[in-house]
Formats: C-alpha cells, structure tokens, sequence
C-alpha cells in the first residue's frame, strides 16, 4: 500500500510555519507504522518537514487556473504505474479535487479530510456535491462531530463513509509547573475574539499586577505583520494597558507550545465555528487551564475539562479569569482535568487512521 497525502496549495510545510492541516499531517505521519510508504505533496517550501517523503512541486504546469489543480494532477503523474492499483489518495481540505482525480483516473482510492466547515467549502456546499463525493470515496474524515454533522445535513446514504478523526496532539506525558501567565495564541482577527481577550485583560491586569498576560500571533502565517486595522488597532491597545502585558508576534508551534507548558491559563475566545479547536487541545496537553466560547468543535473538545462561555463577551471573560486567579484549587482542579482526561493523542489518533487506512487496502 503507498499512500500519497496532497496538501491545499497555499499550506506551507515548512518548519517553523506549520497551520492546523500541516501540524495534524505531521503528527499522523510521526506515528504511523506506514511512514515508509507515505509521500506528502504541496507546494515547494525552503525548509521541508520531513525532507525524505515530502515532494515539493515548485510551479506545477497550468492544465488548469486553479493552482490547487494543477498541484493535484502534478501528484497523480508522479504516481508509477505499477503502483496505480495499491496507491490511496490523501485530499486535505480541498473537496473540489475528488471529482476532478476520479474523473481522470478512477483506480486511485480516494479519501478527503475536512478541517473546516464543509459547507463553506468548494465543492461541497450543497448537499448534491456532498452525495458525489460519498459515491467516490473511501472515507471522509471529519476532524469533530460538529464538522461531520455539517458534512452529513440533507445525507440519508452512505453515512457511514464519514467518520469523526480527531486532531492528534503531541503529548508529553509530564506537567509543569505553573506561573502566573494567561495567554491569547492565534490569528488577531475579529473571528478569534482578540479585542475580547484584550477588553477583558485591560479591566483586570492593573488590578491583579503580579499576573502576566501575553498576546501571541499576528494577521499572517509565519509573520508579523500587522495588516489589518483591526489587527493594529488590537495589538496598540493591548500594549498601552501596563508593564505585565507582552505582544509576542507570531513564534513558532513549537515555542507556543513552551510557553502553554508554564501557563495556568489558555484563553479561547473564538467568535466564529471552530471546526475543532487546536489551540484549546494543545493547551490541555501542556496542563494550562482553558477558557473558551461555546461554538463550533470547541465544546465538543473543552468539554467538562475546562470552562466554555456561553455568549461570551470581555465581561463574561474577566468573570471567568477572576475566578481562576481567586480561586487557586479550582484552577489546579481545571488544569489537572484538562491534562489527565486529555483525549487527543496523536499516538492514538494516528493508530486510528492507519486502521482505516488498513480497511481500504484489504477492497484493493
């Protein structure tokens, strides 16, 4: 069995600049007992993940206008033919490339993974385009209920093709200890609830001063550039609150995930339907205790190991982040649920996916 994972165009694979679908692809790949016959696909980066399988295409010939297009028909040529019958097809986020690889080449086993709202996405809107899809593939892994509820409204056939695969999550299986920190990581966008974070530390940072609070992220992947007003507007005013206040600009997953490590609280509040809540799950790893909106996948991840608002506001957050900083056993109590009942494994979500992967390659 040779598995081939084809990225969307614009992720970057790169070290250092990994978003949710890069960093989910990278930990299902540290795990699997396939990771010889694995090859990902995606666009040419400078300093690749992973340099052994994975193939970066630089400018793919323009069959088409759609760059993720011509990506994916670059991926299928690579494929040798006496491998055409025993290859799977690994689609991230890109529904619109089912249709399009089966039309041309329809030995290819097919399988797409939704890490956003299906029906926000190319290719499958309606619940017409959803149904083509079930008719050619495999599976379709969703990385929550919520997005597999959404993928499965209006479908009456083929439901059980569709499966809940969570977001796997490197654990380390060690709890730090804990400083007075309470950080905001993510994209400084009205739709992650920065200016709520920042509303709310702004009532409470001069009056709870020996506490540390850090905005970390930008408005782009992999830089710090500020290019929204919104963006500007949010990190101006977090920096005019006080001395223990820090806007850290984009850094690394791996040093977020340092800094989640030390911190008591991980705030998460998210204005839009999270698909499923990376920053939430990874800050339950590190043992941090977390505060969160109630929309999209974050409940469903939150769940009782943590504190989900609901219609949450920068009052609703202060409230809630005061009661943690006052009430010192009920933060450890938060921190030790979210890090003990952690259910997001990469190990085991990994294990997981290679047994579908198992599934499919006993129908070749």
């Amino acid at each position: 069995m040779n598995i081939n994972i084809l990225l969307p165009h614009k992720e970057l694979f790169e070290k250092n600049k990994l978003s949710s679908v890069s960093i989910t692809v990278k930990n299902n790949f540290i795990h699997s007992k396939f990771k010889k016959n694995i090859k990902i696909f995606g666009q040419k980066v400078e300093n690749p993940m992973f340099e052994k399988n994975f193939i970066g295409i630089k400018n793919p010939k323009l069959f088409y206008k759609s760059k993720n297009k011509n990506l994916a028909m670059e991926m299928c040529k690579s494929i040798k033919v006496k491998d055409l019958h025993k290859t799977i097809i690994e689609i991230h986020n890109r529904p619109f490339l089912i249709k399009l690889i089966h039309n041309k080449y329809k030995f290819f086993r097919l399988t797409l993974f939704i890490h956003n709202d299906p029906l926000e996405m190319k290719g499958s809107k309606t619940a017409l385009e959803r149904r083509e899809i079930l008719k050619i593939v495999d599976r379709v892994y969703c990385v929550s209920d919520y997005v597999k509820n959404r993928f499965l409204e209006c479908i009456h056939k083929d439901q059980e093709k569709v499966v809940t695969l969570h977001n796997g999550i490197s654990f380390k299986n060690k709890f730090y200890k804990k400083k007075k920190l309470i950080i905001f990581v993510g994209k400084i966008s009205y739709e992650k609830g920065a200016h709520i974070f920042v509303d709310a530390v702004n009532k409470i940072a001069n009056i709870y001063n020996n506490w540390e609070f850090k905005l970390i992220g930008s408005s782009q992947l992999g830089s710090n550039d500020l290019s929204t007003k919104y963006a500007k507007n949010v990190v101006n005013r977090f920096n005019r609150i006080g001395k223990n206040t820090e806007y850290t600009g984009f850094i690394s997953n791996e040093k977020v995930k340092e800094i989640m490590s030390h911190a008591s609280i991980v705030v998460v509040p998210s204005l839009w339907n999270e698909p499923f809540g990376l920053v939430a799950a990874e800050a339950m790893s590190r043992g941090a205790a977390v505060i969160s909106s109630n929309l999209g996948g974050l409940k469903e991840v939150v769940g009782h190991s943590g504190v989900v608002i609901d219609n949450i506001d920068d009052d609703n957050l202060k409230n809630e982040v005061v009661k943690l900083i006052q009430k010192k056993p009920l933060l450890k109590k938060i921190q030790k649920q979210g890090f003990n009942n952690f259910n997001f494994k990469s190990e085991d979500i990994s294990r997981k996916l290679d047994k579908f992967r198992e599934d499919i390659f006993h129908l070749l």
